[in-house]
């Protein structure tokens, strides 16, 4: 191609292009499933490890372990699949086969509650329009 030659290159509008919808966080910060049955712990687990707080488990053998989970491995029974715990003020991970679990709740508060696009935009706006100058995104103090 000639320097002369002008290449179709299309223009983008980002205005114009699809998005797609964000998903609705279930305010889970108190919830205490019911795990009566291997599919109902196996729902809870799940959304327990999407959870962004702590939780507290309660374990068969009358134990209780508080902290984050920040894993899951399912596998064929609940004796076969793993949930991964940090607990709280400790720094060992530790592995709790799903058939140990007795009870969950979620117990902390859920960090990421409330941190929409939308709502820090809101958040933009009323400063910019206070006349504040060079906001920023800051992460929230954790407890």
């Amino acid at each position: 191609m000639s320097g002369s030659e002008s290449r179709n290159i299309p223009t983008v509008n980002p205005d114009e292009l699809e998005v797609a919808p964000g998903t609705e966080r279930e305010n889970l910060q108190g919830w205490i499933p019911e795990m009566a049955t291997e599919e109902e712990t196996r729902v809870a687990l799940e959304k327990a490890f999407n959870y962004r707080g702590d939780v507290t488990i309660k374990l068969k053998d009358g134990s209780m372990v508080e902290g984050f989970i920040f894993d899951r491995r399912p596998g064929a029974t609940l004796a076969d699949s793993v949930v991964r715990v940090i607990p709280k003020d400790r720094t060992e991970k530790l592995s709790i086969p799903y058939a140990s679990i007795a009870g969950l709740s979620f117990t902390g508060r859920d960090t990421a509650a409330g941190k929409s696009w939308e709502a820090w935009l809101k958040q933009y706006w009323q400063k910019k329009n206070a006349g504040e100058k060079q906001i920023r995104l800051e992460p929230e103090r954790l407890e």
